[in-house]
């Protein structure tokens, strides 16, 4: 049976080929928008107030996008189908605003605004990260904070309880947030008066001074020292002077800590806090690098929690190169070249738990030099395989497969940055908001994509015992329903595309239960149109959650896993497809835009620009592979 749609399809992959060649950079590079909610936003136009930082072009292209936001409720949201508005997103907004003397107290839109924070809990239901910013600024007392004291940055790292517990992109915003609230410090900035008078009332609480509620207290973290008072305060004093060298050592050259911008905005704060002065060349350079993460929109500039320029570019190199490109094209070749010069030489900090890996892996910032990640590793590794199968860059592939492969957990499964990183204390800490990102347990999406890497360009199958093993988790993990849950997309489709793509591609047969359970889900949740459409509300309340319209990128991440099942084309296969082609043609930006991407779940999700072009070209791509002849 041949696929109905094939010459609809050919074209349009030819069509979404030509417009992604006209779009790479003269470095190589596919650079295309990182795009998250206003919080990043705010919190640089806040660093502006702070530092007394000049205004640019650029800063009031941020502005005009912070404003542009705002809905006519007066509140702005983390995803577009948000039902009401996002607390901490107002928050942020609006204090930022506020001051920076764009608007007042007064002005409808952020009567409007305080309005809804009093009808939905105030401060009291913001996201951790809300309520540090206003600390930061005076309006919350660090008191009201549940701490861990400075000392807990000298436990070494063989204990049951350590700072490297955290996962790394945890820890240089956890670090921070440590010595600020060490040092009781905040910034009193002019018009301090006026915005503590506009939030609502259960976010006063600057005056209070109750005694400091620690997780662990110092004596906790030595209980059987008995020291002096002198003795305590030299300890207090290495375990500041080991903070503070442990956020400048992590550095990157741009002048970003870690490539993030709100661990960047951290480290601002920490570093004003140990009585760095605004002008001191480590801050100056963080905002410079700041800076460099600005990417320009049609409703202003955005300033990106980080670069997404590796994830891009391998994406886009290795959906060329489905759709029909060589390995030898000149974009291609430029792309490999731009990819191989980021591969990772130095050791990060993923060494601790994975001592037996060489540096090898890649990362997701353009930037980014001590903080490989499995999921961009993978990526890259498949864009430059065809070259590396004609004989090149061979070197390079063995040592970022040997770091690939030391990653796997003891599990079987793979996480995204630090391998075995899960202890189970960290599931205690009392912040229901950090539940995802204190460790870094294995994913389905990762181990998904891992075997299916393995199994498409290594051949392996599961006889081999790491492909056993991750095989085993995966079972494992499968929800009552079928599906998978993906931890860094939109969500049980992401996770279950992964999931099923990385079984098949490894042999486990299409009758296998497992599969038919994920086959059985995917199948459920195809809309009457013949697309899928999933919310980031599912990502909110761990369950499935329909939105009211198909998307191009979910639409391809379903369809490409009912094609890695089916020897056959279906009509649930051929129904999706005709609707993906006409998503690709209609290309309507509520439906283009949708945030596909998770970050921290309620606060932070991606709409990847880049998304809308690269998976539907990789699903048309194997659909007429596999049933074009």
């Amino acid at each position: 049976m041949q696929g109905q749609w094939i010459v609809e399809v050919r074209e349009m992959i030819h069509r979404i080929s030509r417009e992604l060649l006209g779009r790479q950079s003269p470095e190589g590079t596919w650079p295309f928008c990182f795009e998250s909610g206003v919080m990043t936003d705010a919190y640089y136009l806040l660093l502006h107030q702070v530092l007394s930082w000049p205004k640019t072009a650029a800063l009031s292209s941020i502005i005009e996008r912070i404003l542009d936001k705002q809905t006519a409720d007066g509140t702005w949201k983390t995803f577009p189908d948000e039902r009401e508005g996002s607390v901490s997103a107002t928050l942020d907004a609006s204090v930022a605003l506020l001051y920076a003397g764009i608007r007042k107290p007064t002005d409808p839109a952020l009567k409007k605004a305080r309005d809804f924070l009093l009808a939905h809990g105030g401060v009291n239901r913001a996201s951790s990260l809300t309520k540090v910013m206003l600390a930061l600024l005076g309006h919350r007392s660090w008191s009201r904070f549940i701490k861990l004291p400075v000392e807990f940055f000298l436990l070494p790292v063989w204990s049951p309880v350590n700072f490297f517990d955290f996962v790394g992109y945890t820890r240089v915003h956890v670090a921070p947030i440590i010595l600020v609230s060490d040092q009781d410090f905040y910034v009193r900035l002019q018009g301090f008066r006026e915005v503590e008078d506009w939030l609502p009332a259960s976010s006063r609480a600057y005056m209070e001074r109750m005694h400091p509620d620690y997780f662990w207290t110092k004596e906790d973290l030595l209980p059987a020292v008995k020291t002096s008072a002198l003795f305590r305060e030299k300890i207090h004093e290495r375990a500041i002077h080991w903070g503070e060298n442990f956020l400048l050592s992590r550095i990157e050259e741009d002048g970003t800590l870690y490539s993030y911008m709100t661990s960047t905005f951290l480290l601002i704060f920490a570093l004003l806090s140990l009585k760095y002065p605004t002008g001191h060349q480590v801050i100056q350079k963080a905002m410079d690098g700041l800076a460099h993460l600005i990417f320009p929109l049609p409703g202003g500039a955005h300033l990106q929690e980080t670069t997404s320029t590796i994830w891009d570019t391998s994406l886009v190199m290795t959906a060329l190169q489905k759709g029909g490109i060589f390995f030898d094209h000149f974009a291609i070749q430029k792309g490999m070249k731009y990819l191989l010069s980021k591969q990772h030489t130095k050791w990060g900090d993923w060494h601790f738990r994975n001592p037996c890996a060489i540096p090898g892996g890649w990362g997701f910032s353009h930037s980014n030099t001590i903080n490989p990640d499995v999921d961009d590793t993978v990526q890259v590794l498949e864009a430059i395989a065809p070259t590396v199968r004609a004989g090149f860059a061979q070197d390079e592939w063995k040592r970022g497969l040997q770091w690939l492969l030391n990653m796997q957990n003891g599990d079987g499964g793979w996480p995204a940055f630090e391998k075995n990183t899960n202890k189970a204390w960290l599931r205690l800490l009392p912040y229901r908001d950090g539940k995802t990102i204190w460790g870094d347990p294995s994913t389905a999406d990762l181990t998904g994509r891992v075997l299916s890497f393995l199994g498409s360009e290594l051949k392996w199958t599961i006889n081999r015992p790491e492909a056993r093993r991750a095989w085993s988790w995966l079972y494992h993990h499968q929800r009552a329903d079928g599906s998978w849950f993906g931890r860094w997309g939109i969500s049980y489709i992401y996770g279950t595309w992964a999931a099923l793509k990385g079984l098949a591609a490894v042999g486990v047969p299409a009758d296998n239960i497992c599969v038919q359970k994920g086959i059985r889900f995917l199948l459920n949740k195809q809309r009457s149109d013949g697309g899928w459409g999933e919310s980031c509300y599912s990502d909110v309340e761990q369950r499935f959650v329909s939105l009211s319209f198909s998307t191009p990128v979910q639409t391809a991440w379903a369809l490409d896993a009912l094609i890695a099942c089916h020897d056959q084309p279906t009509p649930a296969i051929e129904k999706g497809i005709l609707r993906l082609l006409e998503l690709m043609e209609e290309r309507e930006p509520e439906v283009w835009s949708y945030p596909t991407g998770a970050g921290l779940a309620g606060q932070f999700y991606i709409n990847y620009h880049s998304y809308p072009y690269v998976w539907p070209l990789i699903t048309l791509s194997h659909y007429l592979d596999k049933y074009g002849s």
